[in-house]
């Protein structure tokens, strides 16, 4: 359980970052951030499956670079849903995404899981 919380705010600040890096992102808040990370990890479980199974055809074409724009739009779904994110168009939540994920996947190899159990 610790873990998870750990990945759910190292995730938000990771989020946080993304404004910087990519122009025409936008978050308002670090409460914000935490909300868009847990509708994110939601619609990546529940919808995106769904998609990608639709879109195989042309993923099997691209040789998995459909799934980009994927990602992208996952982002831009979430940004509709949750006040305070805000994307401004197709390439903003393409590179935040790309963005996201790569810091993503490279931060969360750092945090050990068997180390934040308990004794």
């Amino acid at each position: 359980m610790v873990y998870a919380i750990i990945r759910w705010v190292i995730n938000a600040v990771l989020l946080m970052l993304i404004p910087y890096v990519v122009k025409g992102v936008e978050i308002q808040s670090f409460v914000s951030a935490l909300v868009v990370v847990l509708v994110l990890a939601f619609v990546n479980a529940v919808i995106k499956p769904i998609l990608v199974l639709l879109t195989l055809p042309i993923n099997y074409l691209t040789l998995g670079l459909f799934t980009l724009v994927i990602n992208a739009f996952m982002f831009w779904l979430v940004s509709v849903f949750v006040k305070g994110f805000d994307i401004a168009g197709f390439w903003s939540a393409f590179f935040a995404a790309f963005v996201f994920s790569i810091l993503s996947a490279a931060l969360n190899l750092f945090i050990d899981k068997d180390s934040s159990k308990t004794v």
